[in-house]
């Protein structure tokens, strides 16, 4: 079984910054492609950024380049998101997911990110 855990979200200042955490447990973490999606107030889930097994590229979303950084570490079987240059529209709840491949998408329980003005 595949169990994703974030942590890491609380409140921050705009313009500060979050690194959040999701902890992965389950066999083969390096075989898996991840990535960040987020729920804010009034809205469906959006995509963040995703990061294939390897970590050899990453992608995101517009509204987060050059401000969020998603990275892995296989070894811990751990993805994170460093997010800076927060913004108040930045407020969501924040999710993190592995495609299994033929298993499908497994996600965490969120954590939630609250940016003040």
């Amino acid at each position: 079984q595949v169990q994703l855990v974030e942590s890491g979200g609380g409140l921050a200042q705009a313009g500060g910054s979050l690194r959040l955490s999701c902890s992965s447990s389950g066999r083969i973490f390096n075989h898996y492609s991840m990535g960040w999606y987020r729920h804010a107030p009034g809205t469906g889930r959006e995509f963040v950024a995703v990061i294939p097994s390897s970590g050899a590229t990453t992608y995101y979303a517009d509204f987060v380049k050059g401000r969020f950084t998603i990275s892995r570490d296989n070894d811990k079987n751990t993805l994170y998101l460093q997010m800076n240059s927060l913004k108040p529209e930045d407020t969501a709840v924040d999710y993190c997911n592995a495609n299994l491949g033929i298993g499908g998408l497994r996600w965490g329980q969120g954590t939630q990110v609250t940016v003040s003005s």
